[in-house]
């Protein structure tokens, strides 16, 4: 192997090198490869061996190339950037231009022919003393010229320093000005003061001539391109022309000059101009330091000028001067380490480019109204703009706002995409806590708009599912860390939970977002055809992205988040924090709703591994001692998971069989509640939880009628446990498990009365299946418990209620019980409603337990002063009462559900400590139950009625609105409505029976109407019994049989709370009387078993969620199929439920015709239906007015124009028109026409325009004149509605201002309210005149229009307001033509009109002489009137 060459060695062993390898043929370690030139095609490439030089060194000859230049055709066309900027002169040789622009290598290396150096001077080298030559030092070029104008080698400046010594010889006078006045002077040149073109200025302004002006050389024409020769006299020659124009303008043409320069230069182009003086300037100085500038005088002298100069200078050279100051606003003082001199390459600080080692400004301590960018620390928190933090912090290390601490969103969405582990890891950190202080609010008051909305809009979430699929450990604790701040509440879960054990408290909405925006959007964009697909195939073909922006947890599961969480549990196996996050989030994913449970369970090894590491059956019991630090949480129980398992079995019954059958989770249930939880080996806190879990568990799958077999299995466990609740207060009160320990016991109740109820249904099943034949299909077997097997559990759960309400008087020990209590008391009220039901019992002994517990426990109970404190915090932590307890929190977004218990929810709320809905709504229902079965103990309640707090919290509770429906308040409602239907069902109840029930009748009947509209999806079971038994009683309605009807009708005598009476239009069908109004609200109270039918018959849509409601509510288990209630998206019923039938037979009308179709088939019971409904309606608006209060009066009188529009003549029936008419005069009282807005969007109703053209249509065909059809129609042409219904009457529906021939003294609605103010449409105005004038409007025909355009048309021609030319010159014509008419009555009522009366048989009342202002000026627009125009014609 040949050895490269060392130090030390000649050029004869580089020689000798280099012959060893060409012998030895070696190929070499490089191989040069030249690239062909493109513009020379393939050819030519270089690579070919040449022949070797001749000997002779004269003359180079190149054999490759030929003594001929070849041809340039086949060569690539040149693109040439100067091709078009090229001159060429038309008398110049072609083949002179070729020549002397060829670049071909022939022309220049055709012959290479050495220099003669035969005659040059040779000239030794200077002896010197040093043994070798001088070295060369830097230093020496100090003392040289030096050229300022970028980086140049040492090698250029000696070439500068040696043309600036040949020049020097060649040239002396320029030398001398050459560094002094090398400026460029061009007549209006950009140059601040002190430039060239100042100097002739202050010349022509003193009268003096500057001698040196002539001396002076431009700054930036250099010659460059010229000739060495031509360079110098062409540059001054330009010069001297600048000079001599300079001096032949005056100072007004030069600053103008001056200014149309600044005006269309490039901004850089004049930085550029600066600059280069700003250099040359500097090396003169440098130059001749002593020397002063000759320019100095004159600009000192020209300082008036350039004052007046700046002002005028455009805002472009402005902002560059300020964008110079601002750049070179650093100093070397500022800069924490100083340059030095013998730094290398310090010759020139650049200090922008060292900007960013000064120390920071101080942040501005001013506040200011201009909004700032957020900033947080690393844990999250917010940073105030003038917080002024160490550096140390770690909180600078960003561009932007360097001298703010903390980084913004913006920033940390950027380390979140960074290469460095650290940067991702600490950047899903902080967002991770932003999240989280963001849900607790606590940035409401400080940031403007939502923080969550903002980093979801900017794809938070995929950042995290991102993030989630990194393959360091840190990174996915971080991301799972964020992602549970994000989707997970822990307070919700918190109340979740001690809602549990509530009344219907395991049943809950999903936590699936309204889905209405959603749909609305869907429905602008998909055709028909596509929306006749399902839900589900149209998220499928969205984006994830979309699917998110609606349903964040959708969002998620469509991108196979649920295979990267298994895959971290199984195979990452993160420490026990992430662990618990990543369960708590599939936690939350199973609340979404039971799709997300399917998808759950469809996972693969998803619940294996869950089940198995976190769920065995045997563990190591190191884990339970106090100073173990449990690193890992595989293969240890969890409670956490447990409740997992229990909220997924919540999905619904398919899904418990799954888990209890296929992932053997009843054998764990056996292990984790057959040993106690002091024995397990687990700390204490997280055995009891985990023990109640189980217990929640089971109770979830004895709601479905599974896991009963377990109850005989573990009886005697469960009867230990119940054996030792009496002492639960007196062994734990002082152990800081004592709240635990009270909820597992609270679950256990809730397990055994769910366990009862499944026992109850044995009997039933027993039977069908015993009566059942071979035809009757598969049957439901009957649960494995018997009703024998769960009788004996209530002596000892009414042992332990005994011995907890006598703890009702000590305060904190109470609070701390009630939760339990409430169980025990809902445990014994389910046990007597499904005893009743039992055929092996008794029903004497029954009785006697119901006399005994209603003497001994529950009327003492009653009795308690603490229960009157109850009884009145219902107001103060009622949700009605208090909306704002039920609120939104301030970063709750519509894509992700939340309770809003952030923060925890207030003592006094509906959900806080100090409650007492939840025990007093269990106490209800015993009561009710206990009333039901035995009948005679009915008036021993009376006194629940008749407390104070009660009845204030009812008399608050239902007139207010309730608040919007969210996931929180419908949470939070739907337990309040539980109450007060139990006290409504109580009160049904005591009506037929207690005598002096009445004072109570009329307010718990309208609290059942408000009820009514309020229930949520889930309670259709409450509303059917509201309807049945207490909407249409008539024991709650004592107005009916207590002088109801003739008190309405001594009001319409009397026009009580009216300022006119009551008038009511009569029908053109004859053959019926009209009767009043009280006896029609008599007819109603006596057809109210009628009215009740039916309403029920229009509610059957509603059978399939009454038929599911019925049996959650009654406990039949065995056909639950599942705890997830319906979702939310509105009550059952619609607050406008009164009105209900008429708006069914609309729809089918309208529905009909939409399709084509005409439907001549109604109802044949269409007359009563209708009839029924406007009983119903009149005696609510009579003696239950604020029941309708929440519906606009504007939407009353659009569902009651639906008779009009159903069934043709409808309204010609004699009850229909009746009632319609009686209803009419109430809507047309003072106080209710003042609060009709029909320009306002009405519910249910897309436009009040739309249905009134209808109603126009419809009063075309099928009115008859009829009055009653005359006065919907005249209603709403008021004159503060929309003149768009007025101008559709007048204009493409003036036919029917011959069938309006309503009277005036049966019109109900007074003629003020139609002439006042005065019309200010001109369009309008003309329209009434042409009818007027044409004959289309009569007083016979139509009497109330006719007054009404009289008064408009005559207040408008005699109108001396100032006003547009278009609006005079119209009245001044129609006053002429009114003037002109023939018809002599029409002609009076226009120009004598004063007054609207009804009482005039004219409905007008006439001035007997005008006015004199009137006369004159009718008088000066007739005279002034020219004849030409006298003749009738169009007003228009």
């Amino acid at each position: 192997m040949l050895s490269r060459p060392k130090p030390g060695e000649s050029e004869a062993d580089l020689l000798r090198f280099q012959n060893q390898f060409l012998a030895a043929r070696a190929s070499p370690a490089v191989k040069v490869v030249k690239k062909a030139d493109k513009r020379r095609g393939t050819g030519g490439s270089g690579d070919e061996e040449r022949p070797p030089l001749q000997d002779s060194r004269d003359v180079v000859i190149l054999d490759d190339f030929p003594d001929v230049l070849p041809a340039l055709t086949p060569a690539p066309p040149k693109k040439s950037k100067f091709k078009n900027a090229g001159v060429r002169f038309d008398d110049e040789d072609p083949e002179e231009r070729l020549e002397c622009h060829d670049r071909h290598i022939m022309a220049v290396f055709s012959k290479i022919i050495e220099r003669d150096t035969s005659t040059a001077a040779v000239t030794m080298p200077v002896p010197t003393g040093d043994p070798f030559p001088r070295a060369f030092h830097r230093s020496e070029i100090k003392n040289e010229v030096k050229v300022e104008s970028g980086r140049k080698s040492i090698f250029a400046q000696k070439i500068v320093a040696k043309r600036a010594a040949e020049e020097s010889v060649t040239a002396p006078p320029a030398v001398e000005t050459r560094h002094i006045h090398r400026r460029l002077a061009v007549p209006g040149a950009i140059c601040s003061p002190g430039s060239a073109e100042e100097e002739p200025l202050r010349s022509t302004m003193d009268g003096k001539h500057d001698d040196d002006v002539s001396t002076q050389r431009p700054r930036i024409i250099t010659g460059e391109g010229l000739g060495s020769l031509e360079n110098e006299r062409e540059v001054l020659a330009i010069h001297e022309e600048n000079l001599q124009k300079l001096h032949s303008m005056t100072q007004e043409e030069i600053l103008q000059e001056q200014k149309k320069l600044l005006v269309h230069l490039d901004p850089s182009l004049v930085a550029f101009l600066k600059s280069r003086r700003a250099v040359d300037e500097g090396q003169e100085r440098r130059e001749k330091p002593g020397h002063p500038e000759p320019g100095t005088e004159s600009q000192h002298g020209a300082e008036e000028t350039v004052k007046d100069f700046s002002v005028g200078v455009s805002g472009m050279e402005e902002f560059v001067r300020t964008e110079k100051d601002t750049r070179m606003e650093i100093t070397e003082v500022d800069l924490p380490i100083k340059p030095q001199k013998e730094w290398i390459h310090m010759n020139n600080v650049e200090f922008e480019k060292l900007e960013w080692i000064k120390d920071l400004p101080h942040p501005r301590q001013r506040r200011t109204k201009k909004g700032m960018q957020a900033r947080f620390s690393l844990k999250g928190d917010l940073i105030p703009p003038n917080a002024d933090l160490p550096t140390h912090l770690g909180l600078h290390h960003h561009g932007e706002e360097a001298e703010r601490a903390g980084y913004s969103l913006q920033e940390l969405f950027h380390l979140c995409r960074s290469q460095i582990i650290q940067q991702r890891t600490l950047a899903l950190q902080v967002l991770g806590h932003v999240v989280q202080k963001a849900k607790a609010g606590e940035f409401a008051s400080s940031l403007k708009g939502s923080v969550l909305r903002l980093l979801l809009d900017a794809g938070f979430l995929f950042l995290l599912r991102f993030s989630l699929d990194d393959t360091v450990d840190n990174v996915i604790a971080a991301s799972v860390r964020a992602l549970h701040a994000l989707l997970v509440s822990p307070e919700d879960e918190e109340y979740l939970d001690q809602t549990f054990s509530w009344y219907q408290g395991m049943a809950v909405f999903p936590f699936t977002p309204n889905s209405e925006e959603e749909e609305e959007e869907e429905e602008e964009e998909l055709t028909l055809m596509e929306q006749t697909q399902g839900k589900k195939s149209k998220d499928e073909n969205k984006p994830d992205p979309d699917v998110a922006r609606y349903d964040v947890i959708k969002g998620l599961l469509k991108t196979q988040f649920l295979h990267r969480l298994r895959y971290v549990l199984e195979v990452v196996r993160p420490v026990p924090t992430v662990v618990l996050d990543i369960l708590d989030i599939l936690t939350q994913v199973a609340r979404h709703s039971s799709e997300a449970c399917s998808q759950l369970l469809a996972c693969p090894r998803l619940i294996e591994t869950i089940v198995r590491e976190f769920l065995p059956i045997q563990w190591d019991p190191w884990v339970a001692e106090p100073g173990h630090l449990l690193t890992s949480l595989h293969g240890v129980a969890c409670a956490t998971a447990m409740k997992l398992i229990r909220v997924l079995a919540s999905g619904g019954r398919n899904a418990t069989a799954r888990l209890l059958n296929k992932f053997e989770l009843k054998s764990r249930l056996s292990r984790y509640i057959a040993e106690d939880p002091q024995d397990l080996p687990l700390r204490r806190e997280e055995a009891i939880r985990l023990s109640t879990e189980a217990f929640r568990l089971w109770a979830v799958a004895a709601g479905y009628g599974q896991s009963c077999d377990l109850y005989r299995d573990l009886y005697p466990v469960l009867v230990k446990i119940l054996q030792s609740l009496p002492h639960l207060l007196s062994d734990c009160q002082e152990n800081p498990t004592f709240p635990l320990s009270i909820q597992r016991a609270t679950a256990l109740v809730t397990l055994l009365t769910h366990v009862t109820q499944t026992a109850g249904c044995t009997a039933e099943l027993q039977a069908q299946l015993s009566s059942s034949g071979p035809g009757d299909g598969e049957q439901i077997p009957p649960p494995p418990v018997t009703w024998n097997q769960v009788s004996g559990l209530r002596p000892f759960l009414e042992t332990s209620l005994r011995r907890s309400v006598q703890e009702i008087s000590r305060l904190e020990t109470w609070q701390a019980l009630q939760p339990l209590t409430a169980t025990y008391i809902i445990y014994l009220g389910v046990y007597y409603s499904v005893c009743s039901q039992q055929p092996s019992l008794n029903p004497i002994d029954c009785l006697e337990e119901v006399e005994r517990l209603t003497s001994e426990v529950l009327l003492p109970l009653l009795s308690q002063p603490a229960m009157h404190s109850m009884w009145d915090l219902l107001r103060p932590c009622s949700a009605l009462c208090n909306p704002l307890s039920c609120s939104p929190a301030p970063e709750s977004i519509p894509s992700i559900v939340s309770l809003s218990c952030a923060g925890r929810k207030p003592l006094m709320s509906l959900a806080g400590s100090k409650s007492p809905f939840p025990f007093l709504t269990a106490l209800l229902f015993l009561i009710n139950n206990v009333t039901h079965i035995h009948k005679g103990l009915v008036s021993k309640y009376t006194s629940v009625l008749d407390f104070k707090g009660l009845k204030d919290y009812l008399l608050q509770s239902w007139p207010t609105r309730p608040p919007s429906i969210t996931p929180s308040s419908a949470w939070i409602l739907r337990h309040e409505y539980h109450l007060q239907y139990f006290v409504l069902a109580l009160a049904q109840k005591m009506a037929g029976t207690c005598p002096d029930y009445a004072q109570h009748a009329s307010l718990h009947h309208c609290v059942a109407m408000a009820l009514l509209s309020r229930l949520l999806p889930g309670s259709e079971h409450l509303a059917h019994e509201l309807l049945l038994g207490l909407a249409f009683n008539p024991e709650f309605i004592p107005e009916g049989k207590t002088g109801g009807p003739e008190a309405a009708d001594f009001s319409d005598i009397l026009h009580l709370g009216t300022s006119t009476k009551l008038a009511q239009p009569c029908s053109v069908a004859a053959g019926f009387p009209k009767p009043r109004r009280g006896v029609l609200l008599g007819e109603s109270y006596q057809h109210l078993p009628f009215i009740r039918a039916c309403y029920l018959s229009q509610f059957v849509h509603l059978e399939p969620a009454l038929a599911r409601s019925q049996v959650a509510y009654h406990g039949r288990t065995y056909l639950v199929q599942s705890l997830l209630l319906p979702e939310v998206k509105g009550p059952i019923l619609p607050s406008d439920w009164p009105f209900f039938p008429l708006i069914s037979l609309y729809s089918k009308v309208t529905g009909a015709e939409t399709r084509g179709a005409v439907l001549n088939s109604l109802p044949p019971d269409l007359v009563n239906t209708v009839t029924r409904n406007l009983q119903w309606v009149l005696l609510l608006e009579t003696w239950r007015a604020r029941v309708l209060q929440n519906i606009p009066a504007a939407a009353k009188l659009a569902r009651l124009m639906c008779v009009f529009l159903t069934g043709g003549d409808l309204f010609l029936e004699g009850p229909v028109h009746c009632y319609t008419a009686s209803l009419l005069a109430l809507y047309c009282q003072p106080k209710v026409l003042d609060s009709l807005e029909l320009d306002a969007p009405l519910p249910g109703l897309a436009s009040f325009h739309d249905l009134y053209i209808s109603v126009l249509e419809q009063f075309e065909g099928v009115s008859f004149g009829d009055p009653l059809f005359g006065a919907f129609v005249l209603l709403p042409l008021q004159r503060r509605f929309s003149v768009q219904l007025r101008l559709a009457v007048f204009g493409e529906h003036v036919s029917t201002l011959r069938a309006l021939g309503v009277p005036l003294k049966q019109f109900p609605v007074p003629l003020e309210r139609y002439t006042s103010p005065p019309e200010d449409n001109l369009n309008l105005l003309r329209q009434y005149f042409r009818t007027l004038v044409t004959g289309a409007l009569r007083h016979t025909w139509c009497p109330v229009l006719y007054a009404v355009a009289v008064a408009h048309v005559n207040s408008f021609i005699f109108s001396q307001d100032s006003t547009t030319q278009e609006a005079d010159a119209a009245r001044r014509s129609m006053l002429w033509k009114t003037w002109l008419l023939v018809d002599e009555v029409l002609k009076k009522h226009l120009l004598y009109y004063k007054v609207p009366n009804p009482e005039s048989p004219m409905g007008i009342d006439l001035y007997e002489q005008l006015p004199p202002i009137r006369l004159n000026y009718l008088q000066m627009v007739t005279k002034k009137e020219p004849k030409e125009n006298m003749q009738m014609s169009d007003p228009e």
